[in-house]
């Protein structure tokens, strides 16, 4: 979560600087980062009707494969948690 939050100070920084020094930033408009939200999830359409179409419970295609493809996955602290999450995504994938 602290990397989350640095990359926020980060940007936030940037844009003070970008400010003071009167330039626009080149980040796309909140309109283009809405439509790459849809695209996102959009993508997820079809698995949640493959899920359906084989009577899978909506909450399991929402924990296996809509989350962490939409949200994905927090950064771990240690190696070992950070293994784990690898693993779990690589049997989620399996799975699919």
């Amino acid at each position: 979560m602290k990397i989350y939050l640095f990359s926020l100070a980060a940007g936030l920084l940037v844009g003070i600087i970008y400010s003071l020094i009167n330039v626009r930033s080149p980040a796309p408009p909140v309109v283009a980062l809405v439509g790459l939200l849809g695209i996102l999830v959009g993508e997820q359409i079809v698995p949640i009707a493959k899920g359906l179409w084989k009577n899978e419970p909506a909450a399991t295609s929402w924990l296996h494969q809509i989350k962490p493809h939409v949200f994905g996955h927090l950064p771990k602290g240690n190696d070992g948690a950070a293994r784990a999450s690898v693993l779990d995504a690589e049997k989620t994938k399996n799975l699919s």
